[in-house]
């Protein structure tokens, strides 16, 4: 027989630790107005994705300068007037910015947007793309 009444204290804490750890995994901290980008290489070129649904082609600048290239999108939420009953999504503004390789030759990079998905492609310069792999023929 047990006189003393077990206090179960102990267990919602060990449940937030468990919960609200992110044990030492690197987890992306985005935000909301941040939007998510993918990044691929390849043997010619370098190619960003930019998640950005309901922009249009119009709101983007890109522009680089001193090898960084930064994306922006300025959005002016000209209908805040509107009298919602319940209003979950907005459009945000926002700017990402990222260093240019000095593999990138800059006179080539071209963007297109399709799908809410913006495509930049950073071609390489021909002397930093890989070789395909060539014979010496001995005389």
């Amino acid at each position: 027989m047990n006189l003393i009444r077990k206090q179960n204290t102990r267990f919602p804490s060990i449940m937030d630790d468990f919960f609200k750890t992110n044990w030492d995994i690197p987890i992306p901290d985005y935000s909301n107005s941040t939007p998510a980008v993918n990044v691929k290489e390849d043997d010619k070129s370098f190619t960003l994705q930019i998640a950005a649904p309901g922009v249009n082609k119009d709101d983007f600048q890109i522009s680089y300068e001193n090898k960084v290239m930064s994306i922006e999108v300025v959005k002016n939420n000209e209908n805040k007037n509107d009298d919602f009953t319940r209003k979950e999504f907005d459009y945000n503004s926002f700017k990402r910015s990222f260093s240019i390789p000095k593999s990138v030759e800059l006179s080539k990079i071209n963007a297109s947007y399709l799908n809410g998905v913006l495509k930049i492609k950073l071609p390489k310069n021909k002397e930093d793309q890989l070789q395909p792999k060539k014979f010496i023929k001995i005389k």
